[in-house]
């Protein structure tokens, strides 16, 4: 494994409906793999609720998103961060304006998700053939939509 370095402006775009997941590290070594997301994403709708293979942290840098998870709903602002184990039903949005934050995820399957799912699915509210294309894409990928 070598060092990797990232600038700010630096990563792959993948534009989602709940936001924008820029790709900035894929780590891969004898002590297993994960993935580091910036994510910017502006006032919509939460995504469907959902659960992921991977485990996943999200750390707020600015803004304010609020995360279901857990039967738990919470808003987390500026150096807040939740822990979401692989299996957790979850989902975030930013009711106001907008936020950025981290994302990192255990293994090298969320890049590989995300990157389909922006391919597939058009940016904006799920309409319900938007919903069908997310399901399906989401199957693949061991992701359980939960509508």
């Amino acid at each position: 494994m070598t060092t990797t370095w990232v600038r700010p402006e630096e990563g792959l775009h993948h534009a989602m409906i709940d936001g924008d997941h820029v790709a900035k590290a894929t780590v891969e070594g004898p002590d297993g793999a994960f993935e580091v997301f910036e994510v910017h994403a502006a006032a919509t709708p939460p995504a469907p609720m959902h659960v992921s293979p991977w485990s996943g942290v999200l750390y707020v840098l600015d803004g304010t998103v609020t995360v279901s998870a857990d039967g738990r709903v919470d808003e987390l602002g500026p150096g807040a961060m939740v822990v979401l184990p692989a299996g957790t039903p979850c989902t975030f949005h930013v009711a106001d304006g907008e936020a950025r934050f981290l994302a990192v995820t255990s293994g090298t399957g969320a890049g590989r998700f995300f990157a389909e799912m922006a391919a597939t699915v058009p940016v904006g509210p799920p309409d319900p053939g938007a919903l069908s294309a997310i399901a399906s894409v989401a199957a693949r990928h061991g992701v359980a939509v939960q509508v």
